[in-house]
């Protein structure tokens, strides 16, 4: 009585003989396969012609996808580094103020955008007002009660926002991004381009005169 085949094996010489079948054509046609919710082709070859699609398709996919995120990050990429020469290149306070606001308004499509120096005993009332620590680097990003958003921005449409503190000499700087939109910012964004940008523009102050 002859052995059995364990079909692993046959599995395992037909990995190891993938042209098995080349000269076997006629085989193929006795094969029977079983015919699946996804619509498995009924030969070896249209089976295989099947395979290769859907991994050609996914290929596509991944390729437009990185393509896509690609161009996203090249254009991130350019505007960053115009905004970073435009703040080291500014020769005031004021030219960083102005060239910082209208670059998240224009380029970087923020609602709002401000940049308000405070003195000690005004951040100390900010923070007793907001419930919200401003210590030098201190990050806070989400949709926040109106009341406490109306403390920072002036424009009452506002109705998430990030903000980004730094010093300033004396001063605590603080770099705030509004959106009319409440979801634009949840808390749980990356805020590693405004980290970026906060820390350019206190950099870039230590090198300026401070106010007198």
């Amino acid at each position: 009585m002859s052995k059995k085949l364990d079909p692993k094996d046959v599995e395992i010489f037909l990995l190891e003989n993938i042209d098995f079948f080349k000269d076997r054509e006629a085989l193929i046609s006795e094969l029977k396969f079983n015919h699946s919710s996804a619509g498995s082709a009924s030969s070896l070859l249209e089976r295989q012609i099947h395979r290769l699609r859907d991994e050609q398709k996914e290929l596509m996919d991944l390729l437009s996808n990185y393509i896509e995120t690609a161009s996203l990050n090249e254009d991130l990429f350019n505007k960053s580094k115009d905004l970073t020469l435009s703040i080291l290149g500014s020769t005031s306070k004021e030219d960083i103020t102005t060239t910082v606001k209208k670059a998240f308004l224009e380029k970087f499509n923020v609602d709002v955008c401000e940049i308000s120096f405070y003195e000690n005993h005004e951040i100390e009332n900010l923070e007793n007002k907001t419930k919200l620590s401003m210590h030098k680097g201190a990050i806070h990003c989400g949709p926040y009660a109106k009341e406490k958003i109306s403390f920072i921005f002036k424009n009452q449409e506002v109705q998430s926002m990030v903000l980004a503190v730094f010093v300033s000499g004396k001063r605590i700087g603080i770099l705030a991004l509004g959106s009319f939109d409440r979801s634009k910012y949840l808390g749980d964004e990356d805020t590693t381009f405004i980290q970026y940008i906060r820390d350019i523009i206190e950099k870039r102050l230590v090198t300026i005169k401070p106010d007198a």
